[in-house]
């Protein structure tokens, strides 16, 4: 096999600085830069909460229409790393689960009568993931509304997780398991509530990004993550503990930028305003690096 080394690789969440938070969809001006940046060389992973299902509908079909190239692959690591697949100009690939990081299908189901039951309102109940447990902000509520009845939705699942004796934390709240046991994870987001396997998280995402370029024969020179959570420094980190040279870019520095042992970068440091941030942020700093690469 060939080894290939492009002076960077891209490893982006999605929510935040690629889709909206608002509209949930993806910008012709984003989608027309991953593209160019494809055609370039650079390699492109999504390192996601989102499903599959997601991924496909609002990223890979736009940039297929959009004139993704022929011979080119672009992987989607969703669920926080419990499903993973690639795409070509053909469509997508088979998609891959860890069954063992799965939600058990009867907590599943109760949640999704919960929300149906009390929050269905606010919330829907995301049919499309394949291992976590999602409700999201319906698009017609305001975020204001939705947020304030995210704590309630939030205390129920917990109480769902101990009926189940399924062990669980949320930020500083921990309930172990009768077995004294915590493997799972209540992780509220701006515009949704994950409940997922405390093996999840964005590092398992950079970990299997990195497995699927050397698949490929690919070790980027280095790498360029984003997000736009304190959870997504967690790609950033995981590189840069193996020796990976890495840069991260915060596109919603509101909860503070924490100091770390590799650069963060924000909007400000493309010299655009403070308050340029979400895709907005993440649009800039995609043609910041077609530039880079072209010039």
């Amino acid at each position: 096999m060939t080894r290939e080394t492009p002076p960077l690789a891209l490893l982006l969440d999605v929510d935040g600085p690629i889709a909206s938070p608002v509209s949930r969809n993806v910008s012709a001006e984003i989608i027309a830069t991953l593209i160019a940046l494809v055609r370039e060389g650079i390699p492109v992973v999504f390192n996601t909460g989102r499903s599959d299902a997601f991924i496909a509908a609002q990223v890979m079909e736009p940039m297929i229409d959009a004139g993704l190239p022929a011979r080119s692959v672009v992987h989607a690591v969703c669920e926080k790393g419990a499903t993973w697949f690639s795409f070509t100009a053909n469509g997508p690939g088979t998609v891959h689960l860890d069954r063992g990081l799965a939600m058990p299908a009867a907590f599943g189901d109760d949640v999704r009568a919960l929300v149906a039951r009390s929050y269905s309102g606010h919330m829907f109940f995301d049919e499309t993931k394949r291992a976590m447990v999602s409700v999201e902000q319906l698009v017609s509520v305001d975020n204001a509304g939705y947020l304030a009845q995210q704590d309630r939705f939030d205390a129920d699942a917990l109480g769902l997780l101990a009926r189940h004796d399924l062990g669980a934390v949320r930020l500083d709240h921990r309930a172990p398991a009768a077995s004294g046991r915590i493997e799972y994870r209540v992780d509220p987001t701006i515009i949704s509530t994950d409940i997922e396997s405390v093996r999840l998280g964005k590092d398992l995402g950079a970990s299997r990004a990195v497995e699927l370029l050397a698949g490929q024969g690919i070790v980027p020179e280095s790498w360029r993550t984003m997000g736009d959570s304190r959870p997504d420094y967690a790609m950033a980190d995981w590189l840069h503990h193996r020796d990976h040279d890495v840069k991260h870019v915060d596109v919603r520095p509101a909860d503070g930028v924490p100091d770390k042992p590799y650069p963060v970068l924000t909007s400000v440091d493309l010299g655009l305003d403070r308050d340029v941030i979400h895709d907005d942020a993440g649009a800039a700093f995609l043609k910041a690096w077609l530039d880079a690469v072209t010039s």
